[in-house]
């Protein structure tokens, strides 16, 4: 009798873990599931409320289970400057220096100006409430789209080149063909002007950075105009994000780069201390580029937060301007108010290269994707491209 007493006990015991591990299996294949939906759009018809389920279902795996994502190893500094040993030791006169062409039509500040994601076209926009398409290495105007009622700040294509998104001064974020230059959709939500846009990587949601002290996203194949999520914790203006395959990065005036995994429901802040006007990724996405009104531009870990690097000898204290890395991630890119570019190198933050590039405030820099190249645009009305 003791004997099959113990062996009941035994399968019970097997059954409750065999239930365990069912129970967890069945919530890892429903995170992954909704997970997958809300990224790639499979089921357009559930979207405006499955972030909210996920959500949940996030916070009460859990629960069960404690932390799910394990963090990665700080990447070395070194490490990411030096991925080729052929592109790091790029010389100062290997910078894209030469003024190769330019780009002129906006009538007023160009606010924004971006490389496709291939490299061979460019989008501007500005104050003149238009967007123009280029071809950059001929210097050729292909097309103007128009329909905003203020300013356009920022501007994005996705991978195919087939759709673009725009937001500005008219709070609203607009979805273009860009063959044809209808407006698709128009999606309105955000109670200030919108600063920046960024498509995910399958082009299924725009994310939109906003006045309003708030992130949202838009849901691009749904017939609805309202966000399919919003993020408010932020406690200034948010001027610029990024995002990758499962997170959502903004950085604010409030000083703050946050990042909210939208897999966990997890949200990171750093506070760097000064309004963050512009943030940017290195090419292999260890590291944020955090451009700062105090003049200085921050290099951070992604992983730990931890302030890798700053870059400084340029001004920025009243405007929005870009920053970015080379394509190699070995220097990092700034435009200054006196309208100058810089290249600094990444791990000793020294400068490498300055030149005055416009005669105003230089808004933007866009690093081309495979070669030595850049576009710049400023208040001065024009988008400049430049080669080695």
């Amino acid at each position: 009798m003791p004997c099959v007493t113990w062996n009941c006990r035994a399968t019970r015991a097997m059954g409750v873990e065999i239930l365990w591990k069912n129970l967890e299996s069945v919530m890892n294949r429903l995170i992954l599931v909704v997970n997958l939906t809300v990224l790639l759009s499979l089921n357009y018809t559930l979207t405006a409320w499955i972030p909210r389920v996920y959500w949940k279902a996030a916070h009460w795996a859990q629960g069960l289970k404690g932390r799910m994502l394990k963090t990665k190893v700080a990447p070395s500094l070194a490490g990411l400057a030096r991925p080729d040993k052929n592109k790091s030791n790029m010389s100062s006169s290997e910078l894209p220096r030469k003024e190769a062409n330019v780009l002129k039509g906006h009538e007023g500040a160009v606010l924004a100006a971006r490389f496709n994601s291939d490299g061979n076209y460019c989008l501007s926009c500005g104050k003149d409430r238009t967007i123009r398409l280029w071809n950059p290495h001929r210097g050729i105007h292909i097309k103007n789209y128009k329909s905003h009622g203020r300013e356009v700040r920022d501007v994005h294509v996705t991978p195919d080149n087939s759709k673009l998104c725009s937001c500005g001064g008219d709070r609203q974020i607009f979805y273009w063909d860009v063959s044809t230059g209808r407006v698709i959709r128009k999606f309105r939500g955000h109670d200030g002007e919108v600063n920046a846009v960024k498509f995910n990587e399958y082009a299924s949601v725009v994310v939109s950075a906003g006045y309003d002290r708030s992130l949202r996203a838009w849901d691009c194949r749904s017939h609805s105009t309202e966000p399919i999520q919003i993020i408010d914790s932020f406690l200034d203006t948010v001027m610029s994000v990024c995002l990758t395959k499962t997170e959502i990065i903004g950085g604010s005036v409030d000083g703050t780069v946050r990042t909210f995994d939208i897999r966990i429901g997890r949200e990171i802040s750093d506070d760097l201390g000064q309004p963050v006007n512009c943030i940017s990724m290195s090419n292999d996405g260890n590291c944020i580029l955090a451009s700062c009104l105090d003049s200085s531009i921050r290099l951070l870990d992604r992983s730990t937060g931890e302030l890798l690097q700053e870059y400084k000898g340029h001004a920025c204290k009243s405007y929005k301007m870009d920053c970015c890395l080379t394509n190699s991630d070995a220097h990092v890119i700034g435009g200054s108010e006196d309208g100058s570019i810089f290249f600094w190198d990444l791990v000793d933050a020294s400068v490498v290269s300055k030149f005055r590039a416009h005669s105003s405030v230089v808004t933007s820099v866009s690093y081309h994707p495979k070669d030595n190249c850049m576009i710049t645009s400023s208040v001065d009305g024009s988008v400049r491209v430049w080669k080695t």
